[in-house]
């Protein structure tokens, strides 16, 4: 099985791509110009903050970066095309030959393009509505080879990818749309415009079973477009799948060509290496790393600014209290005394972050007692004869004992859980 993918994201613009109307209107058709409507005589003027952000990408991808770029026509009959062609690129595209490394394999980028995105087609039951604000958006595709050989592989490229955008500035909310690319046993089969992780996983699923059902009765599977019928979970056909011949694609004269040698890029963040280098240099988990920092640039921030200072599990703990309780705006003093709340095993909890945030301090908080807390784990652990012997079955059993020595002394359950591990270990000899 092969899978490919043709993924589509919005520029983060305020105007759209060839025109100065606004990329972030609400109420439908009020966004719109003659150039965006493609009324005759009018020509598109590049939104040129485009060209640097795009770059910027395809360097993050491993592109080979063209000197010059340049725009053609893809010329097909649509109704959310009202032109009648997309403006977007092919041979004169920004990047090219790249690739994402992820835990499954090198998926190869064959090429980063800037392109205008159609108008949106709303269906109904007996009717069919255009909203064009969304028409000429700017939009960046990235195609990639079909290196993707199964469901995990493809999820892990998409959350790498998705990451490397975020920390451009990409909005990856704002619009993330998947082309996707299928190939088990015959020609490719594309399903056009799938959003969202469980949407594409879906599709991909849907295609595979059908395909192998195909395949099982002899029939073929020749090139077409699908969509995705989200109410469904399945696939449905579309159209026959257009060739590149039939699009006919022509150079856009109103554009002409591009110098991109003094366009400047901003430096790409690989928050899953960055993840893997500190789980191996601190000892700690790279998944819970992942977790916390493939998405969160505060996060981030603050155990990159902690590292080597504080244990990372420390770390990793005032960093989850923050964003439990979705606050920010911690400066680097707060969060060093947070820490050393953490480190002293004291209960933080969302009025401590609170006053911290008012400015009041974070005064009047005593330090655990590690003699006392390890003296009460031992204590109830001794009082109950069976414990040691029902731990050994099931961990949980000991559960009870954090809550219990936690409440009473105040003190963060984690920092109990890992006492009790240190008690289990060194007093009871029990790992």
């Amino acid at each position: 099985m092969r899978i490919g993918l043709e993924v589509h994201v919005a520029l983060p613009l305020k105007s759209k791509l060839f025109c100065s109307c606004s990329s972030s209107a609400e109420e439908p058709n009020t966004a719109i110009c003659p150039i965006c409507m493609g009324f005759p005589g009018s020509k598109p003027m590049l939104n040129e903050r485009a060209l640097g952000i795009a770059k910027s990408i395809a360097a993050a991808l491993n592109c080979r970066l063209n000197d010059f770029i340049s725009f053609v026509r893809k010329v097909y009959f649509y109704p959310d095309l009202p032109k009648s062609y997309q403006i977007t690129q092919i041979g004169g595209a920004v990047g090219t030959g790249g690739y994402v490394q992820t835990a499954s394999g090198r998926v190869g980028i064959v090429r980063v393009q800037i392109e205008e995105d159609p108008a949106r087609i709303i269906r109904g039951d007996d009717y069919t509505l255009l909203d064009f604000n969304r028409s000429g958006i700017g939009l960046v595709e990235i195609v990639t080879e079909p290196d993707m050989t199964d469901e995990g592989g493809m999820k892990e490229f998409i959350i790498e990818l998705k990451s490397i955008l975020y920390y451009l500035g990409v909005d990856i909310d704002q619009e993330f749309k998947v082309d996707l690319n299928v190939s088990t046993s015959g020609d490719r089969v594309e399903t056009k415009n799938v959003t969202g992780m469980a949407n594409i996983v879906n599709a991909l699923r849907y295609e595979i079973k059908r395909q192998g059902v195909m395949a099982s009765k002899g029939q073929r599977i020749g090139m077409e477009t699908r969509s995705y019928d989200e109410a469904g979970m399945k696939t449905v056909q579309s159209r026959e799948k257009e060739t590149e011949e039939e699009y006919g694609f022509i150079y856009e004269p109103d554009l002409g060509e591009y110098d991109m040698r003094k366009v400047e890029t901003e430096t790409a963040v690989y928050a899953s290496r960055i993840a893997h280098e500190y789980a191996k240099r601190y000892d700690y988990s790279e998944s819970t790393l992942r977790e916390l920092i493939m998405f969160n640039r505060e996060a981030l921030a603050l155990i990159d600014g902690a590292k080597g200072g504080h244990r990372m599990q420390n770390i990793v703990n005032a960093v989850e209290l923050l964003i439990k309780y979705r606050k920010t705006g911690i400066n680097g003093r707060d969060f060093e005394s947070m820490l050393g709340l953490v480190e002293n095993g004291a209960a933080v909890r969302k009025e401590t972050i609170e006053k911290i945030e008012r400015g009041e301090g974070i005064s009047g908080y005593s330090a655990v007692s590690e003699d006392e807390v390890n003296k009460e784990i031992a204590d109830i652990i001794r009082s109950n004869a069976r414990l040691l012997e029902d731990y050994k079955r099931d961990r949980k059993v000991l559960n009870f004992v954090i809550g219990r020595v936690a409440k009473k002394h105040n003190a963060d359950p984690r920092y109990v859980s890992e006492q009790l591990r240190k008690v289990l270990r060194d007093v009871f000899k029990v790992e």
